[in-house]
């Protein structure tokens, strides 16, 4: 069980930031002043340790602050450098590692943050060199998927994922830690410590790989009792942050069933946290077809996702594999979302997911000035395949989403038919009336003659009272 905020001491965080290669190319006039107006907004001050040249319409900065935030970290102060290259032995130098020392032992900072992987060797070495912990991007992510996983499910995968990165870095154990052999021809070194860790966490992760198995497979045979009446299933994914959960309460409080639109809702964690919804959830929603669809909402992607966290978390992706139309939802307002859609498509290439059907939806148009919201129109949403510009936040262009939801999906296309169903037939009278539009209706006796125009696996359910000609009396 997690424990509560509350109950985890605030760590102090020095944060170290490295960048490689040629200088950053410069925003554009339109993403440098959205990003000044967001971090205007945000009322971080600089204050701290700063190094280098510290830019505060930094993008990548600043989403390392919100990881670092998100961790439920304090941020004491920020160090930047730029150089040609990695060092192959503490990354930035040795001339760094001493003044990143000076600051953390002035600053009395808990750990030092890297925005950056660390090899087995830099991080001993650096752990040598610092009078704190030394921690990289991969930890700070693995640390926040720990916190935020709920379900079992969750938690297994975040654990597959802690222990597949540890692997490769147990090291700093030799012979001085070996355990002496029981026996005649035995005795001697032994087995190392770091011989025995290894073993076990590889014990370890062989049995968490036959739970999640166990846990894939449920949700295949799950998925295979959905597909008994084919329901088609829509797939949010994007960027960390980007307000997949906001639409996804959105969409569902509307368009919910409605028996639970009756009721309060509880939808899904909705927070400026990154990473704070993790776990994946399902909800039925009715298009304007009378169509049903389960939509899902899944993990954010980000820049540099570890690879472990992409390989633990599959069978949680599985319902973007399954999905038959992605909804690619992008932060209207981030002075970064070019990039960031990069990354989801790099995201979305790894799961072999990239041809399959997607809308563009532009979110968070309530942070756009006038002139913003007309070119970010211009830009993205013109065409019949276009950009979607919406606001979860407000509601504004969730009708016009749904349409080309509609249109897109092909898995239970609407058709039309004519009826001839007994009033005597409550139950299939009250199915058509709710699943389907009823384009025409005429009582004739016992008999109700409708024209109907529904999902085809509704339609087909009741295909025993359909008449391939058309009925000739009037419509009322």
């Amino acid at each position: 069980m997690p424990l509560s905020s509350a109950n985890i001491p605030q760590e102090r965080a020095l944060l170290i930031t490295v960048a490689f290669g040629a200088e950053r190319k410069a925003l554009s006039a339109v993403a440098a002043q959205a990003r000044g107006a967001a971090m205007a907004g945000s009322g971080k001050a600089a204050g701290g340790i700063t190094g280098g040249e510290v830019s505060r319409d930094d993008s990548r900065l600043e989403e390392f602050r919100e990881l670092v935030m998100s961790a439920g970290a304090l941020v004491a102060g920020e160090l930047v450098q730029r150089r040609p290259k990695a060092d192959p032995a503490t990354l930035v130098g040795s001339g760094k590692v001493e003044e990143i020392a000076g600051a953390a032992a002035a600053s009395n900072v808990d750990l030092a943050i890297f925005d950056h992987d660390l090899s087995a060797t830099q991080m001993r070495n650096l752990e040598d060199a610092l009078p704190c912990r030394v921690i990289d991007r991969t930890q700070l992510i693995l640390d926040i998927f720990a916190r935020h996983a709920r379900t079992r499910e969750g938690q297994l995968q975040v654990e597959l994922a802690q222990l597949e990165y540890m692997l490769p870095r147990l090291t700093g154990r030799g012979k001085s830690m070996s355990q002496l052999g029981g026996g005649i021809g035995t005795r001697g070194p032994g087995e190392t410590q770091l011989e025995t860790d290894r073993r076990r966490i590889q014990r370890r992760v062989l049995q968490l790989r036959g739970e999640l198995e166990a846990v894939r497979q449920t949700r295949a045979q799950q998925r295979q009792r959905r597909e008994a009446v084919p329901v088609p299933t829509v797939a949010l994914v994007g960027y960390t942050n980007a307000g997949k959960s906001t639409l996804f309460n959105a969409m569902t409080q509307r368009f919910g069933e409605p028996a639970r639109r009756s009721g309060k809702r509880a939808g899904v964690l909705e927070s400026a946290r990154m990473f704070a919804t993790l776990d994946p959830k399902l909800s039925s929603i009715q298009m304007a077809s009378r169509r049903k669809v389960l939509l899902s909402d899944t993990v954010g992607f980000i820049r540099d996702l570890p690879h472990t966290l992409v390989t633990s978390f599959r069978a949680t992706l599985e319902e973007v594999r399954q999905a038959e139309v992605l909804l690619h939802v992008q932060d209207a307002s981030s002075a970064m979302r070019d990039e960031h859609k990069a990354e989801v498509e790099k995201v979305l290439g790894e799961l072999d997911v990239q041809g399959k059907p997607r809308l563009e939806i532009m979110n968070k148009a309530d942070l756009l000035t006038a002139e913003e919201t007309f070119a970010t129109a211009a830009a993205y949403s013109g065409g019949a395949g276009g950009s979607i510009l919406v606001s979860a936040k407000d509601g504004t262009g969730i009708d016009a989403l749904m349409e080309r939801i509609d249109q897109e999906l092909m898995k239970d296309p609407v058709i039309e038919g004519h009826f001839q169903i007994p009033q005597s037939e409550g139950t299939a009278l009250a199915a058509l009336e709710a699943g389907a539009v009823i384009r025409d209706r005429v009582y004739d006796g016992n008999l109700v003659r409708m024209t109907i125009a529904g999902p085809a696996s509704l339609l087909g359910r009741y295909r025993r009272f359909r008449k391939t000609i058309a009925s000739k009396a009037g419509a009322k």
